[in-house]
């Protein structure tokens, strides 16, 4: 592979626009390298003229020929006689470097001109974005060092309570005996105590002012033959001391703090020096170690890259490995039991590698897919099954049920297919939903998902045409019917399952999101959870398939072979809630988002999600009273409401698209893909696509079974258009996060340090 398209294909799609323009500079160099060709063509006649005695046209000498020249005239460096290169400081005390070129008045000098201004550019652009990020992980590393003092001083409290009151000090850099009930028993048996001893004891340095650096030390206990160590750090103030000056943050991340903070005024909460509280903090600052950590190896690989293009690049800022380094010895000293490799585990992830067996059993399901419909079409025709009142009757019970698998399968199609899109065009959907490294799935892995998931279905529902239609199978027709039923159990006791199949890490992380929505607003929104939440909307039918299964067969319809569940009023109050659910967690995470960012955005999405729950209730009122035109008309009418509100959300605002000042008009001003027309047909199929639901509110004089068959295209309808949604709406994020250089997730830090004194003033 040219090197070219593996720089751009190994660059952190984020920070795209902060590397170096590799190819511009290489078009300047072929306009270049043209030049001199045909400048060597005329050399080359004016030889042959020259030499058949007629005199040579007056023609000056290229600066890289003047270069050459100067080369072997003279001793001194060629960057000294052809370019001049300054350091200049601009504003903010920046450096940036400017290169002149000395034989700009020679012919073709004014490219080479070209050249090196652009390579200045780029220089300056790379060197500036390096050393901002440079300094903000040097800022975030000292915020760390607090956190760790603030650490191991809380492990030392916790394991030592009885020792350490809350009068207890320690001196500065003095062996102290951190004595417990194993310590003190072998005191009384003569052997030596446990102590901490520490560097600076054998090498005494004067303390520099305000500073508090970290050196390793070893507790040890010479009376276990060194056997126990604990790596810990040694301060220059009282590690006890520092908790002095420390509370624990109150992240909201979960139902009762966030209930606790509600009645409080502060987020911040005292220490109670128990086991519990030093595991929460312990857990927190490894997944920020670990977020640490990877910001350090991004900016470690942006170096890299940018060195292996231009060679002059990043020769000042080899500090940040040596804070790599530090990293990683801290994170295994203190989260991995010094376990080096562990601790590199977590750190380093190994990427995923792609599996053949995937690729086959993906095309071994999707053609026995294939099959079992064909198969089942022809048994339906081939016995007249629609023609005949018992078998209209029959589909009518048992088609809702297999379209719950329907619905699910034509998702994971459209999700596959949306990730295929987002790798091709570089979105970083794995970042987006904060999918741990080496466990998100692949286009191959979810659409093995999904066929399999169709072959499982499409199996059932052969099988179950079969017994019924079969005349040696009479006496087993209750059975029959409880084919469904062991599908869906089957598929939830997967879902669900604890061990270590079937993509455990993805399903834990889904079921994990689903909690997460359900407890809306007790938790903090995260993309991955709002992002959920929007595609259990277009999945009303499929939850309604649900609230049918528990009537079929929990109310005993099955064994009467009848679908009677509307005549239940709990089957027409679950039918209600169970649609407006998806959209009221949407509306709670809105208002959540509100309320924490002061943002009247997510106000008004609030809103138009409640516009959406009075529209399905009003027109799923409308359903089940059927014949009054006064609820037609006012299901028209929400559903217009409704429908124009999400229209115009779903384009301008999550596509951001329609930007009238963009220098793609209509559009807005970065696209991934090249083709403009994609993004106009995208949003009228939006539009279309919205406003066919809105045909259910209109009385069509249909059978049962062809108004359910309507129904259930227009529920099919419903997930192809969400899934459009999807691509696009990830496409937006993405590019958003490019343009702020978003890279690596925050992590919010368990302790919050404050000044005593500043407290005493208020």
């Amino acid at each position: 592979m040219k090197f070219g398209k593996d720089f751009k294909k190994k660059m952190v799609p984020e920070w795209a626009e902060a590397y170096m323009d590799y190819n511009g500079l290489k078009r300047i160099l072929r306009e270049l390298r043209e030049y001199k060709q045909r400048k060597h063509s005329r050399d080359l006649l004016d030889h042959k003229t020259a030499a058949a005695g007629a005199p040579p046209p007056n023609r000056t000498i290229s600066g890289i020929e003047l270069q050459i020249s100067s080369l072997q005239n003279t001793n001194g460096d060629i960057e000294d006689q052809v370019i001049d290169v300054n350091t200049l400081h601009g504003d903010g005390c920046r450096q940036f470097y400017k290169t002149k070129f000395l034989k700009q008045s020679e012919e073709g000098g004014e490219i080479e001109v070209t050249f090196f201004r652009k390579l200045d550019e780029e220089l300056n652009k790379v060197n500036t974005f390096y050393k901002d990020k440079v300094k903000e992980v040097k800022q975030e590393a000292n915020h760390l060092d607090k956190q760790m003092e603030a650490l191991v001083a809380l492990r030392i409290k916790v394991k030592n309570r009885k020792q350490y009151g809350s009068n207890s000090k320690r001196h500065r850099n003095s062996a102290v005996p951190l004595t417990s009930n194993k310590s003190s028993a072998a005191d009384a048996s003569g052997n030596e105590p446990m102590v901490l001893t520490s560097e600076n004891e054998k090498h005494q340095r004067e303390p520099s002012p305000g500073a508090s650096e970290v050196n390793p030390t070893r507790i040890k206990n010479p009376g276990s033959d060194d056997r126990e160590v604990l790596n810990i750090y040694d301060y220059q103030e009282d590690p006890l001391e520092v908790l002095e000056h420390v509370k624990i943050k109150n992240t909201l991340e979960s139902p009762i703090s966030t209930i606790k903070c509600v009645f409080k005024d502060s987020r911040e909460e005292e220490l109670s020096f128990d086991k519990e509280e030093l595991k929460r903090v312990e857990e927190r600052l490894r997944a920020v170690f670990i977020q640490f950590y990877h910001k350090l190896q991004l900016l470690k690989h942006y170096s890299f890259m940018n060195l292996s293009a231009f060679s002059k690049i990043m020769k000042k800022y080899e500090k940040v490995t040596n804070l790599l380094e530090r990293a990683e010895a801290t994170f295994i000293q203190n989260f991995s039991n010094s376990n080096r490799r562990e601790g590199m585990k977590s750190l380093r992830p190994k990427a995923k590698r792609e599996k053949h067996g995937v690729t086959f059993f993906s095309g071994f399901f999707c053609g026995c897919s294939i099959a079992l419909m064909v198969a089942i079409i022809l048994r339906i025709e081939a016995r007249k099954l629609m023609d005949k009142e018992e078998g209209a009757q029959y589909m009518e019970n048992i088609f809702p049920l297999y379209s719950l698998f329907g619905y699910i399968t034509l998702h994971l199609l459209m999700y596959a297919a949306d990730i295929y899109f987002w790798r091709r065009y570089r979105v970083n959907y794995a970042f987006i939903f904060g999918f741990k490294k080496g466990t998100e799935l692949g286009y191959r892995e979810v659409f093995l998902l999904s066929s399999g998931l169709a072959v499982l279905a499409l199996g059932g529902l052969l099988a179950n045409l079969h017994l019924v239609m079969d005349s040696s199978a009479e006496k087993y027709k209750t059975l029959t019917e409880l084919v469904p039923l062991g599908l869906l159990i089957l598929v939830l006791a997967i879902t669900f399952c604890p061990f270590n199949i079937i993509y455990r890490s993805s399903r834990f992380f889904f079921i994990w999101c689903l909690f997460r929505c359900i407890c809306a607003p007790l938790y903090p929104e995260t993309f991955p959870d709002f992002f959920l939440a929007d595609q259990l909307t277009s999945q009303v039918q499929a939850l309604r398939s649900f609230v049918l299964y528990i009537c079929y067969y929990g109310l005993g319809e099955y064994s009467r072979r009848q679908s009677k569940c509307h005549s239940h009023g709990v089957y027409n109050t679950l039918y209600f809630i169970i649609a407006v659910i998806p959209f009221w967690m949407r509306f709670l995470q809105c208002i959540r988002r509100f309320c924490e960012e002061k943002d009247v955005k997510h106000m008004c999405n609030g809103l138009k999600y409640f516009s959406t729950i009075v529209a399905v209730i009003v027109r799923t009122a409308y359903e089940l009273k059927k014949g009054k035109t006064s609820w037609m008309v006012l299901a028209l009418i929400c559903s217009a409401v409704a429908t124009t509100m999400n229209m115009y959300w779903d384009i301008v605002v999550d596509w951001g698209l329609l930007r009238t000042k963009s220098k793609n008009k209509y559009l807005r001003d970065r696209l991934l893909v090249s083709h403009k027309i994609i993004y106009f047909a995208a949003m009228v199929l939006n539009v279309v696509l919205r406003l066919a639901w809105m045909q259910l509110v209109l009385e069509f004089k249909l059978s049962t079974v062809h108004k359910m068959t309507i129904s259930t295209i227009i529920a099919f309808l419903e997930v192809i258009r969400r899934g459009i949604w999807s691509f696009f709406r990830l496409e937006n994020e993405h590019l958003n996060n490019v343009g702020e250089y978003r890279a690596f997730k925050s992590v919010p830090l368990p302790f919050s340090y404050y000044d005593e004194d500043a407290d005493k003033d208020e």
